[in-house]
């Protein structure tokens, strides 16, 4: 099985937009350090801007 796309490219805009991370650098993260590092990234935001800031949210 092999992970959704769509989700993929949300974890990798999500992380090169807030950290600056190249595509490359991205995709060489393991799926569950992608994931953690977008989790922790929107704990961040959700910090600084509230709550009701627009955050990744992982489904």
């Amino acid at each position: 099985m092999l992970y959704p796309q769509e989700q993929l490219f949300q974890e990798m805009t999500f992380l090169s937009y807030y950290l600056h991370w190249s595509r490359d650098e991205v995709m060489k993260l393991p799926h569950w350090e992608r994931r953690r590092w977008c989790r922790e990234v929107s704990s961040v935001n959700q910090k600084l801007n509230g709550p009701e800031q627009q955050s990744f949210t992982l489904k």
